[in-house]
């Protein structure tokens, strides 16, 4: 049932949103909920930290250097840490059901997704990765030749006019694909959903609760502009908050408890 205020804060307990998924109905699409709950998802991740931030924390340090050594690598590095991102959230999402039912979270769980449901996992990155690739020549057609004729003429307001353009078309296009694989990851390993019902329905859910994520989106911004003044060291456990929030806010818009 939802909050009758949707700006007071959730009164649900941390561990209702954290249990297993056996706990509850799933709805497809998702169910929209409360606005005070943007603000509940960081706080649950936070428990979640709580109960394992040794390993969180490996965790989060072995995922940066696997992405950074990637990234190095040219054009194959770079690309392989796209496609297997999904399968590593994947994985994280797996050791976030594990905390929240008092079992064991560990360091392999980072790539439990490579033996479960690796190949709609990797699918989602792939659908992902052409679907950015679509964006940027989208953006390049459009906007490419005025920044071109810009160029070439020396107008200088018109190249800047053009670029505070670009980066809103950009900003429009890439915030419903966000929406589209926020969730995807956690609805195929424990929905056993394919990868582009998944990518829809992770963005019906994130569709209706708008709210909620644009309190979940400030907060987030805050905090990360707090973790990142410590030479970024705050990320350390910011990382894995933001990780287990996602749980957080897949239990509460997807399951409905029985």
């Amino acid at each position: 049932m939802q909050n009758p205020n949707p700006y007071a804060a959730p009164s649900a307990p941390v561990a209702d949103v954290g249990q297993a998924t056996g706990d509850g109905n799933f709805v497809p699409g998702g169910r929209p909920v409360a606005s005070g709950n943007g603000w509940q998802w960081i706080v649950s991740g936070w428990e979640l930290f709580k109960m394992n931030p040794g390993i969180w924390i490996a965790n989060v340090v072995i995922l940066f250097a696997l992405l950074m050594v990637m990234a190095v690598i040219p054009i194959i590095g770079q690309v392989g840490g796209q496609l297997l991102l999904p399968v590593f959230v994947g994985g994280l999402m797996l050791g976030c059901r594990a905390l929240a039912n008092d079992q064991p979270f560990e360091v392999g769980h980072l790539v439990a997704g490579f033996r479960e449901k690796f190949g709609p996992l990797f699918l989602l990155g792939v659908f992902y990765m052409l679907a950015s690739l679509v964006i940027i020549i989208v953006v390049a057609g459009v906007f490419g030749f005025g920044l071109f004729a810009a160029a070439i003429t020396s107008k200088a307001s018109v190249a800047l006019s053009s670029i505070v353009m670009m980066g809103l078309v950009i900003l429009a296009l890439s915030v419903p694909l966000a929406m589209a694989i926020w969730f995807s990851p956690a609805l195929v390993v424990f929905h056993d959903i394919a990868p582009l019902e998944a990518m829809k329905q992770s963005f019906q859910g994130c569709l209706k609760n708008i709210v909620p994520f644009l309190v979940y989106g400030v907060l987030a911004l805050v905090i990360s502009i707090l973790a990142a003044i410590p030479f970024g060291l705050g990320f350390l456990v910011w990382g894995p908050v933001i990780v287990a929030s996602v749980y957080a806010a897949y239990r509460d818009i997807y399951i409905e408890p029985a």
